[in-house]
Parts: structure tokens; C-alpha cells; sequence
């Protein structure tokens, strides 16, 4: 069967990702920062014993990188899968950007934020490259956002989470282009929509499941042809 690693699959959409795909069969790397306190993600791995492995990986810690990669060495994996991601501390619908409006910018969490967001998936897929390489499916995908599309932007504010899809968008872009090249891999950059989670809010648009269904279809959908693009949940193509 094939296999997807997922970061960030202690929650919200990452979680979602482990349970669909390994409901569809699919053998599924969960990484977690802290996978102890996990507690839905240990009920998920239960429930698909042998197919859900979980892993202790902070993608704000290269060593916790590196050491994951060399745990999983000479391990195919068909979809790399950068789900992990913030908003900033304190950030929820509910809450607002407390860190992120003008006047009151937090840079100590603005440095937090692109850690999470743009450098840690970098050094994410710079650490399974190789695995990926070696896989069937050959694909790597990050969750980005509309906010990060700069053609979208028409209400302003949000300054550090949209830096930072932005930013993570950009060099997805030239990993798109340089792997491709180089190996022949399918990278692109994906948008889940305002999702009902403890980040996005009761008053979102759609609930996870579709969401991640959503995302799955795009995934498998994924060739050449579309690489280096940013494509919504339902399949239409975002602007920058």
C-alpha cells in the first residue's frame, strides 16, 4: 500500500488526514510534536493497528527533523504531506490576531509563526526528499491558505499569517520547478478552505471531513501538469 506522512496530525486537519487515509488503506506516518499528549491520535493508531505510526517530530526543531528522517531511512513515502501550521499565540476566530495588528506587532511571534509556517517545511522536505524519491507516488504537498494570495487580499490585516503563506508559497513555487527537474517529483501547495476547527471556528464554512476529502481528491489528481500551483479543496485553482 501506498504511504503519506503527515506533520501536524495531532488535531484539527492534520488528524483528519490520518483518518481518512487510513481508512482508505493507505499506511500512514502520523508525526506530532508531542505525541504523548496525543490522546486522539493514540485512539486512531489503536484503531488501524499496524497502519498508523506515529512519530515524534516539531517542525520547528531541525534536530527532531533529522532524527525522524534517519528513523524512517529506507522508507518510501508517496505523499509528503506539510499540514502543521499557526496562526500565531492566542490566534482563533474567536480570539482575532492579538500579535499581528499594526501599531502592536509581537515580532517575537511573528519569528514564531514563519518558524512553524515556512522554515520548518522547508527543512521538512529537505530531511524526506529522498524518501519521497523513491516512492511510486513521488508527491509533496503543503497546506497554504487563501490568505497567503496576494491577488485575493481585499480586506487587509492578518500581516503575519499572510506573510507567511505567502512565503511558503513562494518557495513551494521553486521546489516545483527545481525537483522537478532534478527528480521528477509533483510539488504544489494546497487551500482546505475556512474549516470548522478549533483554529478556524464554529462559524466556518465546511467541516473537516469534506474538507480533507477535498484535499485527497486534489492530492491523487496531482501531476506534472499541475505542479507548482495552489489549488483549492474543491479543485478550482487559486490566484497568487
Amino acid at each position: 500500500m501506498p504511504t503519506v506522512l503527515v506533520t501536524g496530525s495531532n488535531r484539527g486537519l492534520g488528524l483528519e488526514f490520518v483518518r481518512q487515509y487510513a481508512a482508505a488503506g493507505w499506511d500512514v506516518i502520523a508525526c506530532a510534536r508531542r505525541p504523548e499528549r496525543a490522546a486522539d491520535l493514540a485512539a486512531l493508531a489503536l484503531a488501524h493497528e499496524g497502519r498508523v505510526q506515529v512519530e515524534a517530530l516539531d517542525v520547528t526543531d531541525r534536530a527532531s527533523i533529522d532524527a525522524a528522517a534517519r528513523r524512517l531511512e529506507g522508507r518510501a513515502i508517496d505523499v509528503l504531506l506539510c499540514s502543521a501550521g499557526t496562526m500565531g499565540r492566542g490566534s482563533t476566530a474567536g480570539t482575532g490576531f492579538p500579535g499581528s495588528r499594526f501599531g502592536e506587532i509581537d515580532y517575537a511571534d511573528w519569528e514564531e509563526i514563519f518558524r512553524v509556517n515556512v522554515t520548518g517545511p522547508m527543512k521538512v522536505i529537505e530531511a524526506f526528499v529522498e524518501h519521497v524519491a523513491r516512492s511510486a507516488g513521488r508527491k509533496i504537498v503543503a497546506l497554504s491558505s487563501i490568505v497567503g494570495s496576494i491577488a485575493s487580499n481585499t480586506s487587509g490585516g492578518l500581516y503575519a499569517y499572510r506573510a507567511s503563506k505567502a512565503a511558503l508559497n513562494a518557495f513551494m513555487k521553486s521546489l516545483a520547478i527545481d525537483l522537478g527537474r532534478s527528480r521528477g517529483l509533483v510539488v504544489a501547495m494546497l487551500h482546505p478552505g475556512w474549516v470548522r476547527t478549533d483554529m478556524g471556528g464554529p462559524r466556518a464554512d465546511i467541516d473537516a471531513p469534506e474538507s480533507i476529502a477535498g484535499l485527497i481528491k486534489v492530492i491523487d489528481g496531482l501531476d506534472a501538469a499541475k505542479a507548482g500551483r495552489f489549488w483549492r479543496y474543491d479543485g478550482s485553482e487559486l490566484p497568487w
